[in-house]
């Protein structure tokens, strides 16, 4: 893949929030920026204004942490998903947009990455997710059994807050074991979507 630069050596760069699919800023980088980038794993660009690289978050922490690199069909744009550390935009916000950088799937897929690091860098004692995880997959199974006959309990009284509770407590253990399993809730949508269309 050749990208294609601009007369002035520059290619623009969308970013996109990796979770949230949120769009946070638009940037340009020219050749070298785009490789600093891919060999740091920090969003590099070239700012225009100061004429010289500059590492988002080199002066605020504010760091952009390189997930993914798309090129569009005419390889003259760039879609550059990334973790943002702390808020985007020099002016405090989190979108160069003045937009909350939040959805309610993207809490979903944030929470399975949680319980991803908690279960891969987390000691059992130091963590709940872990030492449920290090008791196996037949011991997180019952956990979601459990979990679900109390949400099937609450849901026959009268008291919504408990029910809620439960429900959460649920959807917190389910994710665990479709992790577990090797899945994510997107699999679980995709065969949703596929009955839909039947």
């Amino acid at each position: 893949m050749k990208l294609k630069y601009n007369s002035e050596g520059l290619i623009p760069a969308i970013i996109q929030d990796a979770i949230t699919k949120n769009v946070l800023m638009l940037g340009y980088m020219d050749e070298e920026a785009f490789n600093k980038t891919q060999k740091t794993k920090k969003i590099t660009f070239y700012s225009r204004s100061k004429q010289r690289l500059w590492t988002k978050g080199e002066e605020s922490g504010n760091f952009l942490n390189l997930v993914d690199i798309k090129v569009d069909c005419d390889n003259d744009t760039l879609l550059i998903q990334a973790h943002p550390v702390g808020p985007t935009c020099h002016k405090g916000s989190d979108t160069c947009w003045d937009e909350e950088n939040s959805s309610n799937f993207g809490f979903i897929s944030k929470l399975e990455q949680t319980i991803l690091e908690r279960r891969t860098h987390s000691k059992p004692e130091d963590s709940y997710v872990a030492s449920l995880f290090a008791k196996g997959i037949n011991k997180l199974a019952q956990k979601v059994g459990e979990e679900a006959v109390e949400v099937v309990i609450e849901a026959k009284d009268d008291n919504d807050e408990l029910f809620l509770n439960e429900s959460a407590d649920l959807l917190f253990h389910y994710l665990m074991l479709l992790q577990a399993k090797g899945f994510k809730l997107k699999d679980i949508e995709t065969v949703l979507k596929n009955r839909e269309k039947k």
